[in-house]
């Protein structure tokens, strides 16, 4: 575990002196405030109610949040194989497991910082509104759960590519795969349709979140994603380290 400790401050130092992390919280918190005040403020209904406002808060920043957790991860491993210094990872004493999680750990740690700091934006709410606390909480345990899964791709897809940009690539190809899931389910027959519509990373398991309704079978969904791309990415290092 120190080893992995040691991963993620080094991550994190790199996040900071690395102009990538500044411009992605910057990017991230512009189109996240330009959609609140354009669709979640304004929208064709101005005299939406709070909840719904809330609503569609969440709902514009789980698609940003996707887009960045792409963005922060594809870099993890794809940058040490890019610099050379993936061969050093590869003859340390640190296990492939500490890597993964050390990296795993110092992303989360940046987008649930740059998730905090758009929390001004619902507490603009109040002053016209009313919402409950909880449903804040909860759209926001949502966002950081899918922040969570689309890491873990992010992660993983980053340790099979030779390149950042191929990382971003696979990384987009499979969280675009897991959001359209839905639209597949429409056209199957049931018990099908329920079972690809579980699969769905967005379409149902978000809109519970959004809505400040809390259901332990999706924190189970997201748990089980980023769990199943984070062994995929350690088992990936494994066999590069016996090439």
């Amino acid at each position: 575990m120190s080893s992995a400790l040691l991963i993620t401050g080094r991550e994190l130092k790199a996040f900071v002196r690395s102009p990538l992390g500044y411009v992605a919280a910057a990017a991230a918190l512009l189109i996240n405030g330009i959609l609140f005040m354009t669709q979640a403020l304004g929208g064709t209904d101005a005299k939406r109610l709070s909840a719904k406002v809330l609503e569609q808060f969440f709902y514009n920043a789980s698609g940003v949040t996707m887009i960045l957790g792409v963005v922060l991860s594809m870099r993890l491993i794809a940058h040490e194989h890019e610099s050379g210094t993936l061969v050093l990872l590869k003859t340390s004493p640190v296990r492939d497991r500490d890597v993964v999680i050390g990296k795993f750990a110092a992303v989360m740690a940046v987008m649930l910082v740059i998730t905090a700091l758009t929390a001004y934006m619902p507490a603009l709410i109040f002053v016209n509104g009313k919402v409950s606390v909880g449903h804040i909480l909860v759209g926001y345990l949502g966002l950081a759960l899918l922040g969570a899964a689309t890491a873990a791709v992010g992660l993983f897809s980053s340790a099979i590519a030779k390149n950042q940009v191929v990382a971003a690539i696979i990384s987009a190809a499979i969280m675009g795969t897991l959001l359209l899931l839905w639209l597949v389910a429409k056209i199957s027959d049931p018990p099908v349709t329920d079972f690809i519509n579980g699969l769905a990373v967005h379409h149902l398991r978000q809109r519970d979140f959004m809505t400040g309704v809390m259901r332990l079978e999706n924190v189970v969904y997201y748990f089980a994603v980023a769990f199943f791309f984070l062994l995929a990415a350690i088992k990936t290092l494994e066999a590069r380290r016996w090439r």
